[in-house]
């Protein structure tokens, strides 16, 4: 498979999940564009990216659906189409629906959810110009529910089901969409510092090749939903 002049849009692309799959893309010959809150911060990722191949870094808030759009025709503008979308930017607040306050719950729904689907709507009129792909990273807390998950259950599940709803209502048009639902992962997600002690997880880079793995699937086949998690968590 050929992918030469190709184009990738990876949302929360700056660090972890979203910074492997970025790299992953870029070795595999894609043009990449991460995006962050901060124009900054897309920037340095763009900048230690740039020895893997062709990229740039956009400033683009996924609870801001003019500021996805923005993104996309930045990317269209500079290389002229996009073939594939990575909808990663996610956040967490966890604690007992007592706690929980209202502005955590918003802000969980708004950027894993509601986000999700501004990126798609934001890329769907190009990604089925260029018959693409979307990939929507979830989590193995769309499917099972824990304490103190509210807010976060909430908005994985709701991934899960709109991703799989998204996913029949473009396969006819030649989009596929599949979702990723991980496990545990080594990254900074909820204040965490990646160290030694997360040897066991899975790593960023892992998810990135399952991404290359999905992209480089024959196109008759479509893996919808793929759960993955660590191989040997440490024992309880």
């Amino acid at each position: 498979m050929s992918t030469k002049n190709k184009t990738a849009l990876v949302t929360g692309g700056s660090k972890g999940i979203g910074y492997g799959v970025a790299e992953t893309l870029l070795k595999m010959g894609y043009k990449v564009a991460v995006t962050s809150r901060s124009q900054s911060a897309a920037d340095k990722a763009a900048e230690k990216l740039a020895g893997h191949g062709e990229v740039i870094g956009l400033e683009a808030d996924v609870r801001d659906y003019d500021s996805q759009k923005k993104a996309v025709d930045q990317l269209i503008a500079k290389w002229g189409q996009l073939d594939v979308l990575i909808a990663n930017a996610g956040i967490g607040n966890f604690g007992s629906v007592e706690d929980l306050t209202v502005a955590e719950w918003n802000d969980t729904i708004d950027t894993n959810l509601t986000g999700t689907f501004f990126s798609i709507k934001a890329c769907v009129e190009a990604l089925k110009k260029s018959e693409g792909y979307i990939i929507t990273i979830s989590s193995l807390a769309g499917t099972n529910f824990f304490a103190g998950g509210a807010a976060y259950n909430a908005s994985k599940f709701g991934v899960t089901g709109f991703t799989q709803a998204v996913m029949l209502d473009l396969r006819d048009k030649g989009v596929k969409v599949s979702t990723i639902m991980p496990g545990s992962v080594a990254t900074h997600f909820n204040d965490n510092e990646p160290s030694e002690a997360d040897a066991w997880k899975i790593q960023s880079e892992d998810i990135g090749e399952l991404v290359g793995d999905l992209l480089k699937m024959n196109p008759r086949t479509l893996p919808s939903k793929i759960e993955v998690r660590p191989s040997r968590p440490p024992k309880k």
